[in-house]
């Protein structure tokens, strides 16, 4: 078959590698267009084309995919499958309709639950003990085409964003090449999905960001986990922002006892101890405004953290 991968960030890679080595034909790579990234602003090239130019591949990268040079460049190329691992921009209509058999998606999630942008980051953040990839037949609706294959993997208690994300772009790629196989042969499912089962998953927006001290005390630790390493939960302290990089359950969960969300009750060898809706948990890692990533008793002693102050402002 004729293949064409489009994909942009480091979650696609692994797909991408998986294909190759299975010896599939990639006859284009489709990734974002270079940007500006980081404070010095240097143009950077996206993981995905990075990977392509390894191995010699057309690449292409259109600013916009339903521009007419773009479309005409993929009907040239007569694809009879495309592949589609985090691209960044939506397929209209006269994309999906170019690859002879379809463009088949790696989507990080058991869909029809987690439709969307952000299906690792909210996974984690809602507590989620399980999740996983779909391998999906697109259409024009946002995730809600019919699935072909799924692999679930259990989260653990302590799983972050970052090593979650590993997990699931190397399971996703296995299952790729399967599902690529199938499609081969003609024996690939088309399974249509329950959408009165779907959940959103939506883009992260900045005020997702912030620590909200009246939830309890387990919904803060998840939260805080499903923010790392991007783009990192914070609350108020008393020199200003502080990134909440890692946090346990205190044990036992005690009742409030007229303690306020946000209170600190101790700061010690163990992290600093605050105070939620219900229970409390211990901060463990921490980064002060213009500092690094530090344990967060070591903040402590440095910024004089006290019982009764209050984070959050």
């Amino acid at each position: 078959m004729k293949i064409v991968f489009m994909g942009t960030p480091e979650f696609a890679v692994p797909s991408l590698q998986a294909l190759l080595a299975a010896g599939h034909e990639v006859d284009a790579v489709v990734s974002q267009p270079d940007r500006a990234r980081g404070r010095g602003g240097a143009v950077t090239s996206p993981p995905v084309k990075r990977e392509a130019q390894r191995h010699g591949l057309l690449t292409l990268q259109p600013e916009r995919i339903r521009s007419q040079e773009a479309l005409d460049r993929l009907r040239r190329i007569g694809p009879d499958l495309a592949v589609v691992v985090a691209y960044g921009q939506i397929l209209p209509p006269s994309v999906l309709g170019i690859p002879r058999l379809g463009c088949l998606n790696v989507h990080a999630s058991l869909l029809p639950r987690y439709r969307g942008a952000a299906p690792i980051h909210w996974a984690i953040i809602n507590g989620e003990g399980e999740t996983g990839v779909t391998t999906m037949w697109m259409d024009e609706g946002m995730d809600s085409g019919p699935t072909a294959l799924q692999a679930a993997t259990a989260i653990a208690w302590d799983e972050t964003v970052g090593t979650l994300h590993d997990r699931l772009a190397t399971l996703g790629a296995d299952l790729l090449v399967e599902t690529v196989r199938r499609a081969e042969n003609g024996t690939c499912p088309r399974i249509p999905q329950d959408a009165s089962l779907a959940t959103r998953a939506p883009l992260l927006r900045p005020e997702d960001e912030i620590i909200r001290w009246n939830r309890p005390a387990r919904a803060i630790r998840d939260h805080i986990r499903g923010m790392n390493p991007w783009p990192v939960a914070h609350t108020t302290a008393p020199e200003g922002r502080l990134k909440l990089w890692a946090a346990r359950l205190a044990d036992p969960l005690t009742p409030a006892g007229g303690r306020s969300p946000g209170e600190v009750l101790a700061a010690d060898s163990r992290g600093i101890l605050v105070q939620a809706g219900q229970g409390q948990l211990w901060l463990t890692e921490v980064q002060p405004p213009g500092g690094r990533r530090m344990p967060a008793d070591a903040y402590a002693r440095g910024r004089a953290i006290r019982p009764g102050i209050r984070l959050g402002g």
